[in-house]
């Protein structure tokens, strides 16, 4: 499908504190609306397509399961806007080493496909400057598997990196939650679970009878620079889907 004019992206500016220059700045791609498969759907039947509700959704389903099954048998496939293959995590010692599950893993690359990136590098880009909020996570670390911006492991710690994120206020709703993305479910992190709890750095454990997904860090809280509370919670909702595995 050809990209039109009016597809567009909004910037907002955040403080770069990593570099001596006070006036750097760096952007973050407002992000306000999240589709799944179910809405794309929609979308396509709203703007009446031949097919029916039921007919898009069982071709998706039939099309995904059979590139799931030829990508876990090593192939290298191209569905929807990327390209699948399986990559080897781990080292080997030895000529003859075997596979061993504690010490190697298989992840799923994804390389976009050229019509995607062509249809990025088309979209009209407007900066509408600061940021209303400060409030910012910029990295999640799972120490489990040293992965940054990927993956959680339950029972293992989690070090998350930002800006203004310390957890603190009397409003309710203030913690750290985890969302799957499927359910949406709510997961909040225990009190008890927290090791750190500073303006750029929080660390807690994942629980460890999180279900296996895709789930989505949000931080609520009323932390401020001074030492009165925000009088309403600020929200942050981290840009990337982590993976929990079964």
């Amino acid at each position: 499908m050809e990209v039109k004019e009016k597809n567009s992206v909004m910037l907002e500016l955040h403080d770069l504190s990593i570099t001596e220059k006070k006036d750097d700045r760096f952007a973050r791609v407002v992000t306000s609306l999240s589709f799944n498969e179910d809405d794309l759907v929609d979308i396509a039947v709203s703007r009446r397509t031949d097919f029916s509700e039921n007919t898009l959704r069982a071709a998706i389903d039939i099309l995904k399961n059979i590139a799931i099954e030829e990508i876990c048998n090593g192939a290298s496939v191209q569905f929807g806007l990327g390209y699948f293959h399986l990559n080897v995590n781990g080292v080997f010692v030895g000529d003859n080493a075997k596979w061993d599950s504690e010490k190697h893993a298989l992840s799923v690359h994804v390389t976009p496909t050229a019509e995607l990136r062509k249809a990025v590098k088309k979209c009209t880009v407007n900066v509408r400057g600061m940021a209303a909020s400060p409030m910012a996570i910029n990295s999640v670390i799972d120490v489990a598997s040293g992965t940054t911006n990927q993956k959680l492991t339950p029972g293992a710690p989690v070090n998350v990196e930002g800006t203004r994120i310390k957890v603190e206020g009397d409003k309710e709703g203030i913690g750290i939650k985890l969302i799957k993305e499927d359910t949406k479910d709510e997961t909040l992190i225990p009190a008890t679970h927290i090791s750190t709890n500073s303006p750029s750095k929080l660390s807690f454990v994942v629980p460890a009878d999180l279900a296996a997904g895709d789930y989505r860090l949000v931080v609520v809280t009323q932390h401020s620079s001074s030492k009165v509370f925000l009088k309403e919670p600020r929200t942050f909702v981290f840009d990337y889907l982590l993976e929990v595995d079964a």
